[in-house]
Parts: structure tokens; sequence; C-alpha cells
């Protein structure tokens, strides 16, 4: 539980302004929407008043926040270990590994990243969602980025709505590619199955930059840059434009085999179960130095082996 005292004098400058617009001007270092929630419920007042988000500023009034933000009892802690690619005391990096959740949700109530992010730094409990920005599908491998303060946390989300933090992927689909291109599809809950997205007119926008990076005998290896970030994003534009990521067991439809393949190759993927898609490079704007950092991870072992048996593969039929 963190308390949360300020106060600040309305400049002549925003005379006219509604409360929570300057409000936002006033206290940058908070979301917009936990700025309103705090005028809503009278944490944040003028002059000792409660007013609605909508009042205007006249100038020269004082705003005062005495808020709690509180913890979420109900994510515990647990010493689960992460590959922590980078870490200060703004933000931590890391490298999610196939197989681990990202949020607790129906069905994994712990076990999560972040029950083990809560574990190793505590004080993200007084974050929304213990600091969590963006997420990666339970076996989409990869960096993702968590905020450690709530300046932080403001930051980072700013730059994921204006789609200034980069963020590449690198995947493995069926199908040869002739070049590279944009899906510009928006993507919503599929109409009959639930746990599924779709394309979808009545969607969220979304868009997909996608460049090969190498072309095989069944398959090509593809570099994909996110300008926007909805659930399953890549793996929904892959299957809609009919280059399935290898091994999705959502979207990828049923196996198919490269003819006369060898024997190693076949039993990999009909092993391989999850989708072969791998967050490998982030950029981002360091929420205090203003710095533009960036990190790069290698691809997970096991696409690492596929790409070489598809490149065997290839060169055993040229």
């Amino acid at each position: 539980m963190e308390n949360i005292a300020l106060k600040r004098e309305v400049p002549t400058s925003l005379s006219g302004v509604r409360l929570d617009q300057g409000a936002a001007q006033l206290f940058p270092d908070f979301s917009r929407s936990r700025l309103q929630g705090w005028i809503k419920s009278g944490q944040l007042r003028v002059d000792g008043e409660q007013k609605a988000p909508k009042a205007k500023l006249l100038g020269g009034e004082f705003l005062e926040v005495n808020a709690v933000v509180e913890e979420n009892e109900a994510w515990e802690p647990q010493a689960i270990s992460m590959d922590v690619v980078h870490e200060d005391e703004d933000i931590l990096v890391i490298n999610k590994p196939a197989g681990l959740v990202v949020h607790p949700a129906a069905g994994h109530a712990d076990g999560t990243l972040l029950n083990a992010i809560l574990h190793h730094a505590p004080a993200v409990a007084a974050l929304p969602r213990a600091g969590i920005v963006h997420r990666l599908d339970k076996d989409t491998t990869g960096l993702m980025v968590v905020a450690k303060t709530l300046r932080a946390h403001k930051c980072l989300v700013e730059q994921l709505q204006d789609r200034s933090m980069g963020r590449e992927y690198e995947a493995v689909v069926l199908g040869v590619m002739t070049g590279g291109g944009t899906v510009d599809e928006p993507i919503g809950r599929h109409s009959s199955q639930r746990i599924k997205m779709s394309v979808s007119h009545s969607g969220k926008p979304a868009i997909t930059n996608y460049s090969i990076i190498k072309r095989f005998r069944e398959h090509t290896h593809l570099r994909l840059k996110l300008e926007t970030g909805r659930t399953h994003q890549i793996r929904v534009h892959m299957a809609h434009i009919r280059y399935p990521i290898v091994g999705d067991p959502l979207y990828g439809g049923r196996l198919r085999l490269p003819k006369a393949a060898q024997p190693e190759l076949v039993d990999l993927l009909r092993e391989f179960k999850r989708q072969a898609l791998h967050a490998k490079k982030l950029a981002l704007i360091h929420p205090t130095s203003d710095e533009l950092l960036q990190w790069e991870c290698e691809l997970p072992q096991d696409m690492q082996q596929l790409l070489q048996l598809l490149k065997t593969d290839t060169e055993a039929f040229n």
C-alpha cells in the first residue's frame, strides 16, 4: 500500500481547461484513467472541493491529491526463475520462455510471470497489473518490458499507444512467400470460438509488417514488426493471409509435411506443439533518462533446430 500526497497550483495558462485534462498536465507521472478515478472518488480535489472531471479550471486554484494505491492481495509472490536481460530502478526487461503464462487468468491462478515479478521486485504490487504493460502468449518466447514505478508505467503505456516502442519478432510460417508486406486488418474476438481471435470488421485496428529472412522448400523464416498490440495479432494475421505459423495449436490448421522430407524434420514438425514465434528485439525510450535503449535475444533452441533442419532439407533438393 502506497500513500500519495501531492499539491499543485493551476497556472493561468490552464484557464478554461477541463479538470481531468489539467490534472494530466500537472501530475504527468500518472495515467489519465487513474487521475479520473481519483477525481471521481474525491481523492483529487480542487481547493478542497470534489469536482466532476469535466469541470472547468479558472487558474489560481490548488489541485490536491490524497490517494492510496492498494496492492492486489490476490496475487502471491512466487520464486519462479526469470531470465533478466536488463534491470534498473525504473524497468525490468525479461526474456520469457515458452510455457510461461504472463498474467493470472482462468486455469492459471498462479505460476505466472506476474507471480515471479512480485517475488523479484515486491514494490510493483502497487502498480497496475504489477507493472506489466504488454504481454506475450503462453508459448511465445522473447523480450518483454515491465515497469517498476508509476512514472515508468505511464511512460511505457504511452509508447505502446503512440506506437513508438519498437517490437520485432521472428517466426517460421508454412508456405513459401514471394515477398514482404503489411497486413492491415482489424482483430476481434471470434464469433463462436471464444478462446480465439479473428479478423473482424467490428474489431480493433491491427497492423503487422513482415519481411523475408529466408525461404525454404515449403516454409518461410520471417521478420515481423508490430504497429499495434492486439491479442494473438501475428498469429491471426499470418493465418488470415494463409501463411500460418508452424506449430500454432489455434490457428495453424492441419499438419502439412514437405514431400520426401528427411525423418528428422518430419519428427520435429510433428512434435512442434507451440507457435514458432519469438520476440527477438525490443527498443524503447527510457522513462527517466530519455535514452533510446535496445535489446536483442537469440532464438530459443527449438526454433534454431527447426531452422537448421529446414535449411538441410532445402539444400538436399537443390
